[in-house]
């Protein structure tokens, strides 16, 4: 009577070691599909964190672009002053009225708009297109620095400020950048 109860029991035996193995393979698998899950979220997450700063650019390019909308466009100008020929010859006053005001709004907003980039143009600095070539041969080489302007690299190497602006042919003496290389007319 006791073999088949030692029999059972190592039958009991070998069904929980493969139970065992089958729960550990179910506890790998599950662990690698849990990898797999949270290398997926982390994808995601970079997209979502693309589409929200994609997204805010598009909301600044949208507010940048309403800024500059400031006058009226000439198709804006003809509806209004149709809308006003209309309501001139039905008679209808209220209308008429409201139409001439639009056509004024529209006119003041195109005359701020003119106004605006002439002022622009004003204040622009003249430009030097011409240079002469009646600058010392000799010289050296200068990287601007940061904090640099034409005014404190003539200073620091003893080149004449028109000089430097002849032998570079710099037309804008404000736009000099950091790492680049200029020659210094007679500079020590």
């Amino acid at each position: 009577m006791l073999k088949p109860f030692l029999w059972g029991a190592g039958l009991a035996l070998i069904s929980l070691t493969a139970h065992a193995q089958s729960a550990g393979t179910e506890l790998a698998n599950l662990r690698e599909d849990v990898r797999l899950l949270t290398q997926k979220v982390g994808a995601l997450s970079l997209k979502v964190e693309d589409l929200e700063r994609e997204n805010e650019a598009l909301r600044r390019q949208v507010a940048n672009a309403s800024q500059s909308q400031a006058f009226a466009t000439v198709n804006q100008l003809n509806d209004a002053v149709d809308t006003l020929e209309r309501a001139i010859k039905a008679g209808d006053s209220a209308t008429a009225a409201s139409a001439a005001a639009q056509i004024k709004k529209l006119g003041d907003a195109t005359n701020a708009a003119l106004d605006s980039l002439a002022k622009g143009a004003a204040q622009r600095a003249t430009v030097q297109t011409t240079f002469s070539d009646n600058f010392p041969a000799e010289g050296i080489s200068y990287t601007v620095q940061k904090g640099d302007t034409l005014s404190t690299i003539s200073r620091k190497t003893g080149g004449k400020l028109s000089d430097i602006i002849n032998a570079n042919k710099i037309a804008d003496p404000t736009k000099v950048r950091v790492g680049d290389t200029l020659f210094i007319p007679g500079g020590k």
